[in-house]
C-alpha cells in the first residue's frame, strides 16, 4: 500500500505518453490535458492476486474520459461527463491481475487551461469486492445484518478502523443510495488514515462512516465497536456490536485460545 508512487514517463509516440503506477491504490493527476496518455497500474506485489480496479475521478475532473484496455479493445469505463460526479465510482474486473492499462482521452477543447483529469484509483482483491460497481463493493463491508463471533473476531483483526464510540446522528443520501452515520468516539484501537479526529474547540474524537442506504441505519443509544474499511479515503461499516457484546464475544474466545489476535481491551 502507498499514496505517493514513483513515476516513469516512456513516450510510446509524439500522441501517447505512458506512465506506470506500482502501488495498490494511488491518484494521478494530468494537468491541462491533450492528446492521449496511458496509464499502467502494476504493482510491486507480484503475489498478490488484484482481481477488481476501483476509480472515482475528483469532483472537478474535466478534459478527458478514461478507457480500460481489454485484448487490444478500449472499453469506456469514465466518461467527461460522468467525472463530474463526484460520488460515482467506477469498478471493473481485471483480467490481468498483475497488469492493468488504463487509456486516458483528452477531450477536443480550444482552451485547455484551468483543467485537470485526476482520479483516485484501488486495486483490491476477491476478499474485499463482490461485483463490477461500487455499491457490491461497498456491500461487502456494510453486509446489512450482524456479524456472527467468527466475523466479528476476524474484523478486530483485519479492519483498517476499529474505534468505540457512540452515534451521534445518522444522515441518508437517497441519490447516492448511502447512509453516512456520525460517531462521538471515545476510544481509536485503529485506523489507518485520521478520518477520526479529535475537534479542536470541544476536545471531543468524532468521524464519520459511511454505509448503504439499504442498510436502514438508525439511531440507537449506548457505546458500539465499529468496524470496517477504508475506501478513497472514506470509512465503511463493516461489524458494528455493542460493546458490551463484544466484550464477552472476546473474554470466551480468549479463554479458549479461539481469538485469532490479541485485542487491547483496556
Amino acid at each position: 500500500y502507498c499514496l505517493d508512487s514513483g513515476l516513469s514517463w516512456e513516450p510510446r509516440s509524439r500522441a501517447v505518453e505512458q506512465v506506470h503506477l506500482r502501488c495498490t491504490e494511488g491518484s494521478l493527476e494530468w494537468m491541462y490535458p491533450a492528446r492521449a496518455l496511458r496509464v499502467v497500474l502494476e504493482p510491486n506485489l507480484s503475489s498478490a492476486r488484484h482481481t477488481t480496479v476501483c476509480i472515482k475521478p475528483a469532483s472537478d475532473f474535466q478534459g478527458a474520459s478514461i478507457y480500460v484496455e481489454r485484448a487490444g479493445q478500449l472499453h469506456l469505463v469514465v466518461s467527461e461527463a460522468e467525472g463530474a460526479r463526484s460520488h460515482h465510482v467506477s469498478c471493473f474486473s481485471a483480467h490481468t491481475p498483475q497488469r492493468v492499462a488504463l487509456f486516458l482521452q483528452a477531450s477536443p477543447q480550444r482552451d485547455i487551461s484551468r483543467r485537470m483529469a485526476s482520479f483516485q484509483y484501488e486495486l483490491l482483491s476477491n476478499q474485499s469486492a463482490a461485483g463490477p460497481d461500487f455499491k457490491k463493493m461497498a456491500l461487502v463491508e456494510a453486509m446489512c445484518r450482524p456479524c456472527d463471533n467468527v466475523e466479528l473476531l476476524m474484523a478486530i483483526c483485519s479492519s483498517d478502523f476499529v474505534v468505540k464510540g457512540s452515534i451521534r446522528n445518522v444522515s441518508h443520501d437517497s441519490e447516492n443510495h448511502m447512509s453516512q452515520v456520525d460517531v462521538s468516539v471515545q476510544k481509536v484501537y485503529r485506523q489507518k488514515n485520521r478520518i477520526f479526529q479529535q475537534d479542536e474547540a470541544s476536545g471531543e474524537w468524532r468521524g464519520p462512516i459511511r454505509t448503504l442506504l439499504q442498510c436502514k441505519v438508525k439511531k440507537g443509544g449506548g457505546d458500539f465497536l465499529f468496524t470496517g474499511n477504508e475506501h478513497f479515503g472514506e470509512a465503511w461499516l463493516g461489524c458494528a456490536p455493542r460493546f458490551k457484546d463484544f466484550m464477552f464475544i472476546y473474554r470466551a474466545a480468549r479463554e479458549r485460545g479461539a481469538n485469532p489476535c490479541e485485542f487491547q481491551l483496556n
